[in-house]
């Protein structure tokens, strides 16, 4: 589009030009997307000074002006401007009540629940370019990439520091490196790094279960020290997502920190309330022929389990030794399973929406990535439920700190 010669002609292309605005306008970067996609959503607070350069150098003083009016601010949804940042299921809050940023982003679980909570996010990092894809298209903001390069100094200042930190190198199927893993099992000490410079009130770190019995417990022991010598004072305990509303046996420890002693007690959930598989299922999946196994896989399956009584809908999961379990809930999810790692009733693969519900995501919730991708990242998510539980505990005790 080019500029018109009149000043009637400019003006149109002005109202028109900043009702047509993405991202994608003013920067192919992903860091550069990242500062202005988080400073778009904080542009009329304190917190968007770290980005603020980027965003003059990078945008029109008339689209910086439109962008920091009351109702563009806020969301207005009939502001079309940059409808990709604005337009979205998960938009920041009005009115928060406290913030955070949120590492080790993923597709954002962690952030919803908070976010649900009444929390502002004034930073967000996912190294996975596809995860920030999932994350981009349900919150409006490009997550930071690689924690390793970034500076504390860039960060805003927060109130919550949320972390899922990558767990393969604590898993029991992966190699059970722990912090010799050359990359992942070193990222605890970002987290450390960004706490110590930047002190926030409190903080919220999610793991698998096994990073408390990883070498003898040593590995669980060096964090829970280094998260006291940091000065919080440190709670832990492992919860599992089938007593907190979703049909999926995830256990994950939580460990929460506060700046002072607090008497925080987790959530207890409902240990002996199984949520209804048929809750999560989709009818709309029983259409999709690309869920289904080939006969083969599903004969073989169901020769395994012959003579057991199972009432169906359920879901098996096939372990390393070739058996066959069923359950009328999910074993926990996994990033990187076989494609038929979990069946539904021996027939099919869980769909795409499925795997949201298996983590307490609401269908609000937006699929922009292929099949083999959201099954990925919905294996290296959060039970939402479980956060939000947590989250509910957690933000009252702000206020004391």
């Amino acid at each position: 589009m080019k500029h018109g010669k009149g000043t009637c002609e400019r003006k149109t292309f002005r109202d028109e030009y900043l009702k047509r605005l993405e991202l994608s306008d003013f920067s192919q970067d992903r860091e550069e997307q990242a500062t202005l996609s988080h400073w778009v959503h904080l542009a009329n607070t304190r917190f968007a000074r770290p980005y603020q350069k980027t965003a003059e150098r990078l945008l029109p003083q008339n689209v910086r002006d439109a962008l920091t009016s009351n109702s563009v601010a806020e969301g207005d949804p009939n502001q079309l401007l940059f409808p990709d940042l604005l337009d979205v299921p998960f938009p920041p809050p009005q009115n928060p009540k406290f913030t955070f940023i949120d590492l080790f982003a993923g597709i954002g679980g962690i952030r919803l629940a908070y976010q649900q909570a009444g929390g502002l996010c004034v930073f967000s990092s996912e190294w996975n370019t596809d995860a920030g894809k999932s994350y981009f298209a349900n919150f409006g903001e490009v997550p930071f990439g690689d924690i390793t390069k970034i500076s504390p100094d860039s960060i805003p200042p927060f109130d919550v520091l949320l972390a899922g930190f990558p767990c393969q190198p604590f898993s029991i199927i992966g190699a059970k490196e722990g912090f010799n893993h050359e990359t992942q099992g070193t990222l605890f000490f970002d987290i450390e790094r960004i706490l110590l410079a930047k002190r926030p009130k409190a903080f919220m770190l999610e793991n698998v279960r096994n990073l408390t019995a990883h070498d003898g417990g040593r590995t669980f022991a060096v964090i829970i020290s280094h998260l006291r010598a940091a000065g919080y004072d440190v709670h832990y305990k492992v919860l599992n997502a089938l007593h907190f509303g979703v049909p999926q046996k995830r256990e994950r420890i939580i460990i929460c920190g506060f700046r002072k002693p607090m008497p925080f007690v987790f959530p207890d959930g409902k240990p002996d309330g199984t949520p209804s598989l048929s809750s999560i299922l989709d009818p709309d999946a029983e259409k999709d022929k690309s869920l289904f196994v080939r006969d083969e896989i599903r004969n073989s399956r169901l020769a395994r389990i012959a003579g057991k009584s199972i009432k169906r809908p359920y879901i098996s999961h096939e372990n390393v030794a070739g058996t066959i379990t069923p359950h009328p809930f999910s074993c926990a999810l996994r990033a990187g399973a076989s494609a038929n790692y979990i069946l539904v009733n021996d027939e099919r693969r869980p769909s795409g929406r499925e795997l949201l519900r298996l983590q307490g995501f609401p269908d609000t919730y937006r699929i922009v990535v292929n099949y083999t991708q959201i099954r990925r990242q919905t294996g290296n998510s959060v039970a939402v439920p479980v956060i939000a539980a947590v989250a509910e505990k957690l933000v009252p005790f702000l206020e004391e700190l």
